[in-house]
């Protein structure tokens, strides 16, 4: 039987998404309702105003656990190494 005079402890974790899996979800989630994802991501990461993100799909409070200048970092990595590094 539990005892109920004890305070309960329960620990769980919860897998932590990549940088890159952020945006992936974010940016199909601004898709989907219709948002022009490219102005919707340079304002939030201009302002850091979670209203920039749609809510839709938890996108809003997923972009949230991921630091600004992380986004900027998969942006600009990504950019450098499939447009610059090719030429």
């Amino acid at each position: 039987m539990d005892d109920f005079n004890h305070t309960q402890h329960f620990a769980f974790q919860r897998p932590e998404l990549s940088a890159e899996a952020v945006v992936k979800q974010v940016y199909e989630a601004l898709l989907e309702k219709g948002y022009n994802p490219v102005s919707q991501f340079v304002g939030y990461i201009i302002s850091e105003d979670p209203t920039y993100i749609t809510s839709h799909k938890g996108a809003r409070s997923l972009i949230q656990k991921v630091e600004r200048d992380e986004l900027l970092e998969v942006v600009l990595s990504y950019y450098i190494s499939n447009k610059l590094e090719k030429q």
